[in-house]
């Protein structure tokens, strides 16, 4: 069996959810400056979790 238009109807569909927006990744960045901006964001995720680790902070169970 075939699905005829219905694949077609589909992607009309979720284009009109979505606004027609689409996939679009700009964000008005150069490649650089999101490697700088993700970096950043990657060094203070790591720099809370090592505060919260050594704050005693251990609210996933008991390490043995």
């Amino acid at each position: 069996m075939t699905r005829g238009n219905q694949r077609d109807r589909d992607r009309e569909r979720a284009q009109a959810r979505t606004g027609g927006k689409g996939k679009q990744k700009d964000d008005g960045l150069t490649p650089e400056q999101r490697r700088e901006r993700d970096a950043k964001a990657l060094q203070e995720k790591a720099a809370k979790k090592a505060a919260q680790d050594a704050g005693g902070n251990n609210a996933g169970g008991t390490k043995k």
